[in-house]
């Protein structure tokens, strides 16, 4: 990044976005990316970055604003080794309760599928911490350098995003300052930093799931789900059907996968040791092992592993029975 700041660089892309009732209008998808790319050039002055991504959020985010946001981030992002599955989480909120999408991920890299979580999550409970949670789901934090390594040992790992991105990761915590969520939480979603064919993304907010599939078909992404999940991340609600806005060929798709339990059951796990449990068998809750499996299959079926949500499901109901309970690295246990 440079230091020699250019303080009008962004204001053609401001006046664009502002000029008023009748004149503006949101932005291309290549107007985007240059003007991502001044931003993470250094070049442009930080009232004018505020000022950009707050029209942004009055105007409603565009498909190809997002799409040109990622794809210039992309250009800035050190190499990663190839994954099958690409799995974000960026969910902010006190909405959360335990992150069991974790072992839905895990399921899915017993299949020899290379699964790669990424993120940051922030403003919420003890109970939501990802981090916190994922050596109860037997998955190892990367870095960068390390991440190779433990994808080839386990098939899954979580990178955070300041280890891979700190450019990206200033952009997002301008929250902190600006006290509205901008539309970086929309492109990380989106991002895919390690190019992987297949991609699933929960949102909160149920007007981003075709926002965010048509953001993906413009950056070519050729398999995809996005759902509104668990607190804004992929992860089902068994008791719902589901409506999956999906790419399959690069092409959009509309799926509904029904409701897998009559009723919604109350759950009791407050603690992520409960992950590790649930996993071994020594935890018996209905509500947890189906949002497990039912999240995996809409994972499974992304990949290719399943034509359709049932045969998805029988797939992922099967890989449960049969998990290896020992399956926690010695180095990521509890």
């Amino acid at each position: 990044m440079t230091s020699d700041l250019a303080p009008t660089a962004l204001a053609p892309f401001v006046r664009i976005l502002g000029r008023g009732p009748g004149r503006s209008r949101n932005l291309t998808q290549g107007e985007a990316f240059e003007a991502m790319q001044i931003i993470l050039s250094g070049r442009a002055a930080p009232e004018a970055v505020g000022a950009l991504l707050m029209l942004m959020r009055f105007r409603g985010e565009g498909a190809g604003e997002i799409a040109g946001f990622a794809t210039a981030l992309r250009v800035t992002l050190p190499a990663l080794p190839a994954v099958d599955l690409d799995w974000p989480s960026y969910a902010a909120g006190r909405s959360r309760g335990l992150p069991w999408f974790l072992l839905s991920a895990r399921l899915v890299a017993l299949t020899g599928a290379r699964v790669l979580l990424h993120g940051w999550n922030s403003h919420q409970p003890d109970a939501a911490d990802l981090r916190a949670a994922l050596p109860f789901a037997g998955i190892a934090q990367a870095e960068s350098a390390t991440l190779a390594a433990l994808l080839d040992r386990d098939g899954i790992a979580y990178l955070p995003l300041e280890s891979f991105s700190p450019a990206a990761m200033h952009l997002l915590r301008l929250r902190d300052m600006l006290g509205l969520r901008s539309c970086i939480n929309t492109v990380l979603r989106v991002l895919n930093p390690a190019l992987a064919p297949a991609a699933v993304q929960g949102v909160f907010h149920p007007p981003y799931r075709p926002l965010q599939q048509q953001a993906a078909a413009l950056m070519g992404q050729p398999r995809a789900c996005i759902i509104k999940g668990g607190g804004g991340e992929f992860e089902r609600s068994p008791a719902k059907d589901t409506l999956l806005f999906q790419l399959s060929g690069g092409l959009a798709e509309e799926t509904t996968a029904a409701a897998i339990m009559d009723e919604r059951l109350p759950g009791t796990a407050t603690h992520p040791e409960a992950l590790a449990a649930l996993w071994a068998g020594t935890l018996t809750d209905p509500l947890a092992t189906a949002t497990v499996t039912g999240t995996a299959a809409l994972a499974l079926m992304t990949l290719g592993r399943a034509e359709d949500p049932e045969d998805a499901l029988a797939l992922a109901q099967s890989l449960w029975a049969s998990r290896p309970f020992a399956m926690l690295p010695e180095e990521t246990r509890p």
